[in-house]
């Protein structure tokens, strides 16, 4: 995990086996997005690879320990707790993002990917079905039918394909990623987190949820949200034509209530 400023960023760090999953990797990676979602300080989650790729998938010779099942339920809660994790994530895809690896960038809030990054659902190549969040993240980004031909056909798709179908965000050179992935993570470390997190409870449940029930939960959150430090904060910006500083609301705020934070 490195840090700068409030922005974390989570490196799968295998480069020798183009960054596939073990047990190991799985742990640390639960660990790592848990300490995310305990920090004040971070407010932004960045998730990539080391080296030339983001994520080849699953390290098929290595075996999968306790069990199978076991194993597959801690990569599930992986994926879980960045799918909910109440901050912004980024998927800064720099490479091959197969099998895991592209459903594992879904499960971000945003996937930035260099022209050089290649998408693959390659489980029916391997006889296994789709893991990583993917029969839920899939095909909320390119519809039904799409997923089903990305599954089952396990077509290899470059990263401008990738963007032109909605998988990805973004896509630009390979040598913009990192500018256009830390202007990203920067302007939404500056922005109101605890607002974003209100957002994207919302944003992700409305597949599953009635209008009816999405406006009450919208009337909820904003009875919450203008109250807050970060709205009052904003309504004192406007006053004041600048910028709102809601990183200072938020710092204010904890030291108002005696909580003791740790600098970086």
């Amino acid at each position: 995990m490195r840090r700068y400023e409030a922005v974390a960023t989570l490196e799968l760090n295998r480069p020798h086996r183009k960054n596939s999953l073990t047990t190991e990797l799985v742990e640390e990676a639960i660990a790592a997005v848990e300490d995310v979602a305990r920090s004040a300080q971070d407010r932004v989650l960045v998730v990539t690879g080391a080296g030339d790729s983001f994520c080849s998938g699953m390290d098929l010779s290595a075996p999968l320990l306790p069990d199978e099942m076991t194993f597959m339920r801690r990569v599930g809660q992986l994926c879980t707790l960045v799918q909910g994790l109440p901050k912004p994530t980024i998927a800064k895809v720099n490479g091959p993002a197969m099998g895991f690896g592209a459903n594992f960038a879904l499960c971000c809030d945003f996937v930035l990917a260099g022209e050089g990054a290649l998408f693959g659902e390659m489980f029916a190549d391997l006889g296994i079905s789709v893991d990583g969040g993917g029969t839920w993240s899939l095909p909320r980004r390119v519809g039904l039918a799409k997923a089903k031909e990305l599954a089952f056909f396990g077509e290899r798709i470059s990263g401008t394909e990738a963007a032109e179908l909605g998988i990805a965000d973004r896509v630009v050179p390979d040598a913009e990623l990192d500018s256009l992935v830390e202007s990203w993570a920067e302007r939404l470390a500056a922005g109101p987190t605890q607002a974003f997190a209100m957002m994207k409870k919302s944003i992700n449940a409305s597949f599953e949820t009635s209008f009816e029930r999405a406006v009450e939960q919208e009337a909820l959150a904003q009875a919450v949200a203008f109250r807050s430090r970060e709205a009052k904060e904003a309504g004192r910006a406007r006053m004041e034509k600048r910028r709102p500083d809601f990183r200072g609301a938020v710092s204010a705020s904890r030291e108002g209530l005696g909580s003791g934070t740790r600098s970086r």
